[in-house]
């Protein structure tokens, strides 16, 4: 089963007037989208909102593991874990504190 976002099934009804588009067609189109892991989110939707996801900003400017702990759960705090994710983020920049200015 194939599973389109709202942008896709859109991107399908305003083409659909001009082109004869058949199922084969939007299979083809987007049947590899449902593989890739960029595509899916496991444990929750609290990324889904953002235009990039913390783990596309993480990889692209090459962070580092610890700093790319504090944006993680700095971005998503509002939407998962409240205070737990915020005291996880400080948690990270005390480490990172200590591990680098101590």
């Amino acid at each position: 089963m194939i599973k389109l976002t709202e942008k896709q099934l859109l991107e399908i009804v305003n083409n659909w007037a001009l082109t004869e588009i058949t199922m084969n067609d939007i299979y083809l189109r987007f049947a590899d989208l449902s593989d890739k892991a960029d595509a899916k989110q496991i444990g929750g939707d609290h990324y889904k909102g953002y235009k990039i996801q913390p783990v596309e900003f993480i990889h692209a400017n090459n962070i580092p593991f610890l700093e790319a702990n504090v944006i993680k759960y700095v971005m998503r705090h509002k939407d998962k874990n409240g205070l737990e994710d915020l005291q996880k983020a400080k948690h990270y920049i005390d480490l990172l504190i200590q591990l680098e200015y101590d």
